[in-house]
């Protein structure tokens, strides 16, 4: 099973950036993140799209080409956060393990629903 921090270090290595610039060159760089930003932002707009279709066109069912095409999106939006990660310098292991005990907080106090980030 591929690990976290291996998949952000493989992805990276994929990495062509407008100009030439790569994340982790020089974090400081706005082309350095805003490549990543807005290509998180357009990846997880696909993976809504194709719900919005199947919602549309087939009562919300998911078929097998659906799911398999919705996998691909998934992937490219999990490329987007390895992305951002290395450009802030940190590991996606961090990065999962601080969303997890977030989430377990939250439960635990009872507010895992509602507004805010910091509640």
């Amino acid at each position: 099973m591929l690990e976290l921090n291996e998949y952000q270090k493989k992805a990276h290595e994929t990495a062509s950036y407008p100009c030439g610039l790569i994340a982790g060159d020089n974090i400081n760089t706005p082309v350095n993140y805003l490549y990543p930003a807005l290509g998180l932002a357009g990846e997880a707009g696909e993976v809504a799209g194709k719900y919005a279709k199947a919602l549309r066109d087939c009562s919300g069912e998911i078929s097998e080409e659906r799911k398999g095409a919705i996998v691909k999106e998934l992937g490219d939006v999990m490329w987007f956060v390895a992305e951002l990660a290395t450009c802030l310098g940190v590991d996606l292991d961090l990065v999962a393990e601080m969303n997890l005990q977030k989430l377990a907080s939250r439960k635990e106090r009872g507010v895992i629903g509602g507004d805010g980030d910091d509640r």
